[in-house]
């Protein structure tokens, strides 16, 4: 199986990025907990234009996480593993699993409750962090289990988007959302027209961005409309899409997300914040995500290929699937973001961090130890087969 340039530098850039995900988070809990506590917390609620540092970054910058998250699934769909149905069939049901059961359990706890609508949160696979802790395996990971991975966060991905559009709006204002869609009809018409340009897509963009901000859809949508706006032509290194993707794995790996895990982990923790892990928000989110999501990627992906519905890809077992399973638990960053848009309570959100931190690092402690003692280490024959 060869391995595209592009998914390499992809998974490379998210696997550095997982790693400095991990670092910024432990300087931020760090800092929000010592000397400079008040400061340091104050500096990101500092207002800006009406909002607060944070707000900006989860509103404006992470509009750019979803545009490489639109152009990468884009990508995926033409030309990668979902451009084949067989082989979009089994990341695709077990990516089903992964949302269903983890938001089953969650209810479970909280149905009827205040705390219901964030049943959303354990829904989420942290693409970056995922690849991270994958990558710690070395040459003993299968590429097929690397892409199997990618592909899966990627619909994960996609299905949180559909979620936060559909569930977590509470008012439309149709003018502003009816011109946000106008801007981006317009942008297909020059899509359509072969304008490869990328100066009016960018500008429409942003101006799609302000449109659907004022609209109360969560403006992060716009990211990936646009993606998909965006010529992909025949998709080689000369095409529009795959020059603004190359451009932005570095920026969002380096420079966004870090940006958003310091951000939305400045957390004050109180001397009594292992009492909030009794209350049933807590309990919904952690049993979500270290059990839910490898319950139900697992037992969907079985159940698809028992039925025939998909098949375990080739050079795979289903340990293998299991330990990704794991991994898939790594909720963080598009859990953290859904838990912002589910409540407005800041002690509920707080104690909804800390859950999600810690179930993120035992599922990902879970992954990493289940596929080192599962996973052979690769010969060297089959190591250089792979590279291009």
């Amino acid at each position: 199986m060869k391995i595209t340039a592009l998914f390499k530098e992809f998974y490379e850039s998210e696997k550095a990025g997982g790693l400095i995900l991990l670092f910024v988070t432990i300087i931020s809990l760090a800092l929000a907990n010592s000397p400079i506590q008040s400061s340091y917390i104050a500096f990101w609620q500092f207002d800006m234009g009406g909002h607060s540092i944070t707000h900006w970054i989860n509103d404006a910058l992470m509009a750019v996480f979803f545009l490489l998250i639109g152009l990468e699934l884009e990508r995926e769909i033409y030309k990668g593993e979902l451009s084949d149905i067989k082989n979009a069939s089994f990341p695709l049901i077990g990516a089903m699993g992964g949302f269903i059961i983890p938001a089953c359990i969650f209810l479970l706890f909280n149905f009827g409750t205040a705390t219901q609508a964030g049943a959303g949160i354990p829904m989420a696979t942290d693409i970056a962090f995922a690849i991270g802790i994958l990558s710690l395996l070395g040459n003993r990971v299968p590429l097929s289990l690397k892409i199997f991975l990618t592909a899966l966060a990627v619909i994960d991905d996609l299905i949180a988007i559909i979620v936060i559009a559909i569930f977590y709006t509470k008012t439309i204002i149709w003018a502003n959302l009816l011109l946000s869609l106008a801007v981006f009809a317009a942008l297909l018409i020059l899509n359509r027209l072969k304008v490869k340009n990328l100066i009016p897509y960018l500008l429409g963009g942003v101006v799609m961005w302000y449109f659907m901000y004022n609209s109360g859809v969560h403006a992060t949508i716009t990211g990936v409309l646009l993606a998909f706006a965006i010529p992909f032509g025949n998709g080689d290194k000369k095409s529009t899409s795959y020059v603004l993707q190359h451009f932005l794995h570095k920026p969002v790996a380096f420079i966004i997300l870090p940006l958003f895990a310091i951000a939305n982990t400045s957390i004050a923790i109180g001397a009594d914040w292992q009492n909030g892990l009794g209350e049933s928000n807590s309990i919904g989110i952690i049993a979500g995500l270290i059990l839910g999501k490898p319950l139900g990627i697992v037992a969907f992906a079985f159940t698809g290929a028992l039925i025939g519905l998909c098949k375990l890809p080739k050079g795979l077992q289903w340990k293998n699937i299991v330990g990704v399973g794991f991994l898939g638990g790594i909720g963080f960053t598009m859990s953290i973001f859904i838990t912002i848009l589910a409540y407005d309570d800041v002690a509920l959100i707080n104690s909804s961090k800390i859950a999600i931190i810690l179930a993120s690092i035992t599922a990902g402690l879970l992954g990493f130890l289940f596929l080192k003692f599962t996973l052979k280490p690769k010969s060297k024959s089959k190591k250089l087969s792979e590279v291009e």
